[in-house]
């Protein structure tokens, strides 16, 4: 049974871990921002985007989400430098010639990334939602517009038995043409209101149909048809549903993600992957911290010949590699190959075998 009372070993490796992980982490999204500043210099000048703005709205919100997308890659990292360094200074040998087996020594790190992994969690959970719609709002406005129309031919499910389409969608005025709204009840047309146009109204939130036809269905097979120039209404739909919702779902706490993907189920919403995608994304990527971990001293443990270089070259590699596959596994939601939930869990139960292979054939 392994002895896990404290030990200032602990503390030295638990004070390594994060120091090093924040040092890290504050080197490189530096060198990201100046990057990104000579990028974006340009749109900043033009759109004259006022200074306290880039910095505040933009750049200090931009942190958070930046740290969070590439914490397996500052996790990885860290564990390969610091314990490649370890190695080389002969401090594992000496770790493990005072009679502390390799699984206590696993202790430390493990803790180290439960704490990674509860900072990603909570930076998931509370903190990049608020931070991105900052965010994205200034991109929206001084950058380039993110947010774009649904397109051509949109048919929802507003309710239960209530049917939208429109044609297209003008986002310039807020206008649906080709409207039509379709009553179902018991697999039977109870009423259709077709219109040449849809306007959506900011302040009442109504839709003004404009040219407009209503038909009742009875059960007799006979029907009534009203109609008129103007017509006001409520509808469950509002003008955000005419939009793609691959950025928007980063603004949504995880309640409101949830409601999201109920409503865009009940509509029979394409766009509902976006959604999974970023609900799962969210507990899937802090958990990577574990596994990188693991990896991360089964391979710099040993003391190697060319010293701490070709420990580092890996570890870079393996982290963009499984960045790289989280990525690419999104492929398979929108594709349809595979459920939101296994393709984003995918790389981690992957790379927990490899770690598993290589814990295994690392040094005792």
């Amino acid at each position: 049974m392994i002895d896990l009372r404290p030990r200032k070993l602990d503390a030295y490796i638990v004070r390594k871990f994060i120091s090093t992980f924040f040092i890290a982490l504050i080197l490189i999204i530096g060198i990201v921002i100046i990057f990104d500043i000579s990028e974006k210099i340009d749109d900043f000048v033009s759109k004259e985007a006022p200074l306290k703005a880039i910095i505040f709205d933009y750049y200090l919100n931009f942190v958070p989400y930046f740290m969070n997308m590439f914490s397996p890659l500052f996790v990885f990292i860290t564990v390969i430098f610091f314990t490649s360094k370890m190695a080389a200074d002969s401090e594992i040998i000496a770790i493990l010639s005072c009679g502390i087996s390799f699984h206590r020594m696993m202790v430390p790190y493990i803790f180290s990334a439960s704490l990674i992994a509860l900072l990603s969690l909570c930076l998931n959970l509370f903190v990049i939602p608020e931070s991105n719609k900052t965010r994205l709002d200034f991109e929206n406005k001084y950058v380039k517009t993110r947010f774009m129309s649904v397109g051509r031919n949109v048919h929802y499910q507003i309710s239960p038995g209530e049917f939208v389409y429109a044609e297209s969608f003008s986002s310039w005025n807020k206008t649906a043409y080709r409207f039509t709204l379709e009553r179902i009840e018991d697999n039977k047309l109870i009423s259709k209101i077709s219109a040449e146009s849809a306007v959506y109204d900011t302040t009442s939130g109504k839709w003004r149909l404009k040219k407009y036809f209503i038909r009742d269905y009875n059960e007799d097979l006979t029907d009534q048809i009203r109609s008129g120039e103007q017509l006001d209404t409520t509808l469950a739909l509002s003008v955000k549903d005419f939009y793609l919702t691959e950025n928007t779902v980063e603004t949504l706490t995880y309640k409101e993600l949830n409601e999201l993907i109920a409503t865009q189920r009940m509509r029979g919403d394409a766009n509902v992957k976006f959604a999974l995608i970023e609900k799962h994304t969210r507990f899937a990527l802090p958990f990577s911290a574990f596994i990188l971990t693991i990896m991360g001293v089964s391979l710099s443990s040993r003391k190697r010949r060319g010293g701490i270089g070709w420990n580092i070259g890996i570890g870079i590699a393996l982290a963009f590699t499984y960045i790289l596959f989280l990525r690419f596994s999104q492929m398979f939601v929108h594709t349809g190959v595979l459920p939101p939930w296994i393709a984003l869990w995918l790389p981690n139960v992957l790379y927990a075998f490899i770690t598993a292979f290589l814990y295994r054939i690392a040094p005792k």
